[in-house]
């Protein structure tokens, strides 16, 4: 049975990876189900297969759902996530939950991705002692050990591109609007979406294709979700298409500049028309009001999910930063919660006209800076690279950032579509990733795109799970 096997191989590795947080008391049960439901037909691709979710994915019942956070704890949440619905509509198995960066890296800025008080530290599979990026860590981690067949992460800016991108694996951050967030622990409304990572560009597409759709709890979702992203994994899908290279976002790192030669080489090789050197104009401006516009939206959103959520925890933000000082053994251990207290120093109004500036400006740049290259160049889509070298992790001394690769910024805060897929590796072992993303609701081009230049790349290797690197 292959819920048994994962639940098999999660107890072995687990271990090592810190890659799960708790796994599903019934997951066997609903497994046996599944199996009888299939003899009378399948009800999707996903029928049987096993699932794991971003601890920050609401499922009602035995499984918790905590963000990393000992806060949590007794969180009840009364209904599943909608994604969770659409999956179990589906048939999928709900295998468990996989750890995260805790409260999706937005409590300390020193802090070490990966980590959260619930679930310690999780580790990249390829080599033990870097850094598995991102908020959506275990997520990526599990899908590249194959602890599941397929995993759940969130993004709000870089949160499934980078995690997939370190771990070799294949991520999908869907328009906003595409996927509901409805029962999943916020950052930003304005930012957040919930997406697949998976192994290769099939299972991506395949899990996309289930937990899309209209939820009228989510006013951000749109009517017309209801693609079938399979059909758009055509192995010739490259040809005649133009590609514009953001090759700026590498900097100096010469083995991302390297892996970006081979990708324009293999999509050259495979018909498309490459515009190297394509700028982005204003990205660089991103961030001076991105910054401030996520303090505001964190503060208003997370009180909202915790003044309606049931069980015993903190119900808002300013009690939350109380019971992290009660618990600071174990939650501030490591590092501190300044941008909790930032954010509780705004007014959490969505409203306020100097807020609504900061997001209406980074918002328009981004968007602007993906449509006019565009435009300008007719692309079908821009390439860029997904993450440099994974770096050393150190609870300590939090995230290394000195190699960051920012490139996931102009898709996140516009709110159009990314798919990472694996690119090559710094030395020779650490996977390297490239993105690939377009306008609003290009989901289909890029997924086409990135199934076209994995099966004629085919870079992604299995980890090595080495201890270190000499």
């Amino acid at each position: 049975m292959l819920t048994r096997f994962y639940l098999d191989r999660i107890r072995r590795l687990n271990p090592r990876l810190h890659a799960v947080i708790s796994t599903n008391p019934a997951a066997l049960r609903e497994a046996e189900r599944s199996d009888r439901r299939r003899r009378q037909g399948a009800r999707s691709p996903l029928e049987g297969i096993p699932v794991l979710l971003k601890d920050n994915v609401d499922t009602a019942g035995r499984l918790r759902t905590t963000a990393g956070s000992l806060a949590l704890l007794d969180s009840r949440p009364n209904r599943d996530a909608f994604v969770v619905r659409r999956l179990r509509e589906a048939g999928a198995i709900i295998l468990g939950k996989a750890n995260m960066s805790e409260w999706a890296n937005f409590r300390s800025s020193p802090s070490s991705s990966g980590w959260s008080a619930v679930g310690g530290q999780a580790s990249n599979p390829y080599v033990l002692d870097r850094n598995p990026c991102g908020s959506s860590s275990g997520s990526a981690v599990a899908a590249a050990a194959g602890l599941a067949a397929v995993t759940i992460g969130t993004e709000t800016d870089g949160s499934i591109v980078c995690p997939a991108g370190v771990t070799g694996t294949v991520g999908i951050k869907p328009t906003v609007g595409l996927v509901s967030r409805t029962g999943i622990v916020p950052l930003s409304l304005a930012q957040d979406t919930a997406g697949p990572i998976t192994r290769n560009v099939t299972d991506a597409a395949a899990v996309l294709s289930v937990i899309q759709g209209t939820d009228p709890k989510d006013p951000a979702t749109v009517p017309g979700g209801n693609r079938d992203y399979l059909k758009a994994l055509q192995p010739d899908a490259l040809t005649g298409k133009r590609i514009g290279v953001w090759r700026a976002a590498a900097g100096a790192d010469q083995a991302v500049l390297a892996t970006l030669d081979t990708t324009v080489a293999t999509l050259r090789a495979q018909g498309a028309t490459v515009v190297d050197n394509v700028d982005l104009t204003g990205v660089d401006q991103i961030g001076e009001a991105e910054f401030p516009a996520l303090l505001t939206e964190f503060k208003h959103d997370i009180n909202v999910y915790l003044a309606q959520t049931p069980g015993r925890h903190p119900s808002s933000l300013a009690e939350l930063i109380e019971f992290n000082k009660r618990h600071a053994s174990t939650e501030l251990r490591y590092f501190g919660q300044e941008l909790f207290e930032q954010a509780q120093a705004t007014s959490g109004d969505l409203n306020d006209p100097a807020y609504r500036a900061l997001r209406e400006k980074a918002t328009s740049l981004a968007r602007q800076a993906i449509d006019s290259a565009m435009a300008a160049h007719r692309l079908d889509a821009v390439l860029a690279p997904t993450n440099g070298e994974a770096w050393l992790t150190s609870l300590t001394k939090g995230d290394d950032f000195s190699g960051y690769i920012a490139s996931s910024t102009p898709a996140a805060v516009s709110g159009y579509p990314a798919i990472t897929i694996p690119g090559g590796y710094a030395k020779n072992v650490l996977p390297l990733g490239v993105t690939f993303f377009g306008g609003r609701f290009s989901e289909p081009t890029l997924i086409a795109l990135g199934y076209a230049f994995e099966q004629a790349g085919q870079v992604r290797k299995p980890p090595t799970y080495l201890p270190t690197l000499p």
